[in-house]
């Protein structure tokens, strides 16, 4: 039987924090239960789930489909691309079947690259290692999750980049439908006429647009992420911020706005898990006047889940006497100085 490999390369890190994330665990889901029930993908699809933020890890090996079970997905700092690339590259090498005399062998598979940001690493290695390797012989999907993404780089190893403007639930649920139909198709497409072209359903309806990665691209970070430890169960969590521009208060008929961070919320993380993932320490600070709202701590509730200890990281407390998790540093509550302070925040 000749397969379909199909991966799924996937972009953990801290900004797919929250409803990301679990959009993207329920859309994997989805995709499973209903390519079950469709005989072409049963006969030939094979799916395998790499997940990367600042380093890049298997969730599941290449999978005969109705064998496989959907991961469940682990947050990382940081999103280099250029590891997320190599990896799945080593991965082929050491998974696929190749064509010979004697017998032939996988058809060309496809990647579904799901990011939401730019790349932290630099990409322009495995990028070049890709389309003197690799381009012919296998097909990526690249989809921009949001408008966070330098969609111009993408166009570099992929013909097919697009992006999922809106990213509610809704439009995710109608975007992963998406992705299961294009799988169909494809299935079909080799099965039935020896055509092993990537084969996308139409975007009809869909929060989903081709990009034309020759025009020029507006990248802009849309989240702040801060890492957080409990005082109380010493676990970790991320506590994130979505960038908004308002106008500023006394400033409204002159029309001059300002750029400041609402709270989204905040999740907890596994600390083993998160550290595998992530690329040292984030060397980005951002000012605590720029950021609006507090969360409760996720691990043990908290009223104020973010803290600056004099160490400079963030730890929860209960507004009493408190112990930095971090450093062990004793002391009480008192008030940001005027003009606020520089916090590192999350490599994104």
């Amino acid at each position: 039987m000749r397969r379909l490999p199909i991966y799924f390369l996937i972009d953990v890190s801290e900004s797919m924090a929250g409803e990301p994330i679990q959009q993207v665990q329920d859309g994997m889901r989805s995709i499973v239960q209903e390519l079950r029930t469709d005989p072409y993908a049963l006969e030939t699809a094979f799916i395998s789930v790499i997940v990367f933020a600042g380093k890049a890890k298997s969730l599941s090996p290449l999978t005969e489909l109705y064998k496989f079970y959907p991961p469940t997905f682990p947050i990382g700092g940081g999103t280099s691309l250029g590891a997320a690339l190599n990896y799945l590259m080593d991965d082929m090498d050491k998974t696929l079947v190749k064509t010979t005399l004697d017998k032939k062998g996988d058809w060309k598979p496809i990647i579904f690259l799901f990011t939401d940001g730019t790349p932290t690493d630099d990409p322009t290695s495995a990028f070049a290692r890709w389309n003197q390797n690799y381009k012919r012989s296998a097909n990526i999907v690249a989809i921009s999750i949001g408008d966070n993404v330098n969609t111009q780089l993408l166009g570099q190893v992929s013909d097919n980049v697009l992006r999922l403007n809106t990213t509610d639930e809704a439009s995710f649920k109608a975007f992963f439908k998406w992705v299961t139909a294009s799988i169909k198709a494809t299935s079909v497409s080799v099965t039935d006429m020896g055509d092993d072209s990537v084969q996308l359903a139409p975007t009809t309806g869909i929060n989903l647009e081709k990009v034309d990665t020759s025009k020029p691209c507006l990248v802009d970070e849309n989240f702040a992420v801060l890492l957080g430890k409990c005082s109380n169960t010493k676990k970790t969590y991320l506590v994130k911020y979505a960038k908004r521009i308002a106008g500023i208060e006394g400033l409204e008929e002159l029309g001059i706005k300002g750029i400041d961070y609402k709270l989204v919320g905040a999740y907890p993380v596994d600390e083993e898990t998160y550290n595998s993932l992530s690329e040292g320490k984030s060397n980005r600070n951002i000012n605590t006047m720029s950021l609006r709202g507090v969360p409760t701590c996720p691990c043990c509730g908290n009223q104020l889940g973010v803290v600056v200890c004099e160490c400079g990281n963030i730890m929860c407390s209960d507004g009493n006497t408190s112990s930095c998790p971090w450093c062990g540093m004793e002391g009480s509550l008192g008030e940001i100085a005027e003009g606020g302070m520089n916090i590192t925040r999350g490599r994104g």
